[in-house]
């Protein structure tokens, strides 16, 4: 048991916390939530012992086992192996004697050692170390690679294993999936679940803190306060008590409209029964926290492009990979850069004299006007190879590369947050994209994005990780893309700032093209799903729990369980003639769908109408015979409309499996 009281924090000449008493009991598994700036990693460091209390006291159990993600990794010379296992400290300390009495011939310290270790379980450490490794993505032959080889990404999934292999009796992991891919999030997702003992952990991954916690410890205001249940229940119950407080709902009226409008228009454009559901269900996951929402303090937009081609972009038959000897053959590209002159073309493939990589083979993927689509596949596998492709920044290796004339890009990369310049001001970083705008509109452009005042004249050096992402996300916004490309744009951003993303997303009326490891994202603003693996891109036949049943399903053999589940592009003369076949097959089908839909525009149209009846103060003055007829018929409308919604996921349900 872990107790608060009357606990406060300081950092700096900043009051962080104060008042907090709240108590923590083993098993538990809590979720902090906040802010950013908010105290959640100061309180981490408290229950570490790093920080004194400025006020009350802090009860941490003596003895309590406490494992931490080492911020910081050594460029060691240690095997990866070795550095995971040697998160066990005890069981380390016991091979290394066993080693070190086996080598000097003292069969007494050995047999000792022996005892000590067998004791322990210990001599199947190395195979729990090799299993912590695989789930994290290392494949087998890194296992003996020294640690100073990998990059810091990996260096901070090797820090992540080495804290899963200590034996702990609290768990703090602090943004444990920041840098895992789709795969390796899940994966641990299942291993916190089975972890005995109390976790706390900080995310800004709602799915994944759906996953894990079951109590939410909520840091706003300077207080604390502990709500039961996972991330969804916690901002069902902070919204319930934000509407006992609220005089007026004008702000959460709105919001409940806007969440409407998602699922409206969605389920207009829907061609698939599985995504549409899978998107209505997680959209239904949001209803009731209108108020929180409305409370959110921030929020921005895409402006609407100047134009929309129907036909934007299109791979055919493209080999994708790098040219290993010309390192200026791709220039690095971001949103600080003016690439709106034209589409990004191609720098052509290579002469024949350089060396290639090619990472995917055979590419045929289009982006169409009002896409949405996510990319699926775990890292290494190159969905920002084809992101890269797909953008220009690339040279084709084989095949074509045809952008529309009017094709303009808004491209997030990985390395984009780094790329702004150091020293300069997020006003000066816009004048270069716009450099004949008038201040006053660069001004107020930055003032909608949260850098107003003097904030437009701060140096980025100071800014965090989400406000230059933040920043990243105005500079391209600027440029009033046709078509987004964003390849991880939430590394940096807390909880708020990725539901302002995603409430942005489903406004932008262009294309989308998303890699993310952010289910909840994911899920929200794409109707459609490709799948890189293997070398190969092909679409998806299914949502994201199909996709997390097939990674907890597949076996060795990665490609066996996919053909199933993915179907990858056929021949084009081939696909028209088995989607005449689908349309003749399933001709009723789709008369019935229509039929439902139309019903449901009239039945809106008539709830509006009664609606306006209802405003009108001349009604409240006559019978209340027909004030009570007008709210039985919005109950028989709204009740008929839920049951063809309900109808009409079933028959697009039908008419998916007659046409599988």
């Amino acid at each position: 048991m872990i107790a608060f009281r009357d606990f406060a924090l300081r950092r700096g000449g900043r009051l962080l916390l104060s008042g907090v008493d709240v108590v923590l009991h083993d098993g538990w598994k809590i979720g902090v939530a906040g802010r950013n700036g908010s105290g959640k990693s100061s309180l981490f460091a408290a229950i570490l012992g790093e920080v004194e209390a400025d006020a009350g006291a802090l009860d941490v159990p003596a003895g309590l086992r406490i494992a931490s993600v080492a911020q910081e990794t050594p460029a060691l010379p240690d095997a990866a192996i070795d550095y995971v296992l040697g998160g066990d400290v005890e069981l380390a300390a016991a091979l290394a004697e066993e080693a070190r009495a086996d080598s000097a011939g003292d069969h007494a310290a050995v047999a000792a050692a022996h005892h000590r270790i067998d004791a322990m379980g210990g001599y199947d450490g190395r195979a729990r170390a090799g299993k912590l490794l695989h789930g994290l993505g290392f494949k087998p032959g890194d296992h003996d690679k020294p640690v100073a080889s990998f990059s810091g990404g990996w260096r901070g999934r090797l820090n992540l294993a080495r804290a899963l292999m200590a034996p702990s009796d609290l768990l703090l992991l602090d943004e444990p999936t920041n840098h895992l891919d789709l795969d390796a999030v899940l994966w641990l997702e299942q291993w916190l679940r089975r972890y005995p003992r109390m976790l706390m952990v900080i995310s800004h991954d709602r799915e994944f803190l759906d996953g894990t916690v079951d109590h939410v410890l909520h840091l706003e205001q300077g207080g604390a306060r502990l709500y039961a249940g996972n991330y969804s229940d916690f901002e069902l119950q902070r919204a319930e008590r934000l509407h006992q407080q609220q005089a007026a709902h004008a702000k959460e009226q709105a919001e409940r409209a806007h969440l409407q409008s998602f699922i409206d228009r969605f389920r207009a454009k829907a061609s698939k029964a599985r995504q549409a559901q899978s998107r209505m269900k997680r959209l239904e996951k949001l209803a009731g926290t209108e108020a929180v929402r409305a409370e959110r303090a921030f929020s921005f937009a895409f402006p609407a492009p100047e134009r929309l081609p129907q036909s934007m972009l299109k791979l055919e038959h493209v080999d994708a990979g790098y040219v290993v000897d010309a390192g200026a053959a791709a220039a690095a590209i971001g949103p600080i850069r003016d690439n709106s002159a034209s589409p990004f073309g191609p720098s052509g493939p290579p002469t024949g004299n350089e060396r290639v990589s090619t990472v995917l083979s055979d590419v045929r993927f289009g982006v169409q006007a009002g896409d949405r689509i996510g990319l699926l596949g775990p890292n290494g596998a190159g969905k920002s190879t084809l992101v890269k492709t797909l953008v220009g920044e690339l040279p084709l290796l084989a095949g074509e590369r045809t952008a529309h004339k009017d094709l303009v890009i808004g491209y997030f990369a990985q390395h984009t947050v780094e790329s702004l310049r150091a020293g300069d001001t997020p006003f000066e970083h816009l004048r270069e994209l716009a450099p004949a705008a008038p201040v006053q509109s660069l001004r107020d452009w930055l003032g909608q994005w949260h850098f107003a005042g003097d904030r437009a004249f701060e140096s980025v050096d100071g800014f965090s990780g989400g406000e230059r992402a933040r920043l990243a996300l105005a500079l391209i916004a600027w440029r009033k893309p046709n078509l987004l490309v964003l390849d991880e744009p939430t590394n940096h951003l807390d909880l708020d700032m990725r539901e302002a993303l995603a409430d942005a997303l489903n406004d932008y009326p262009g294309a989308l093209v998303l890699v993310a490891h952010d289910r909840h994202l994911l899920g929200l603003v794409c109707d459609t799903f490709w799948r890189v693996a293997d070398g190969h891109v092909g679409p998806f036949d299914g949502d994201l729990d199909d996709y997390a049943r097939w990674l907890r399903g597949r076996g060795g053999d990665a490609d066996a369980p996919a053909a199933a589940s993915t179907n990858l592009v056929s021949d084009p003369r081939t696909r028209r003639r088995e989607a005449a076949a689908d349309r003749e097959r399933t001709r009723a089908l789709r008369k019935r769908i229509e039929k439902i839909e139309l019903r449901i525009v009239a039945i809106d149209r008539e709830l509006a109408e009664l609606q306006e009846r209802l405003a009108d103060p001349a009604l409240y003055e006559g019978p209340t015979a027909v004030l009570a007829g007008i709210g039985r018929t919005q109950n028989a409308l709204r009740e008929e409309k839920a049951a063809l919604e309900a109808e009409w996921l079933a028959a697009y349900a039908e008419q998916e499996g007659a046409t599988a």
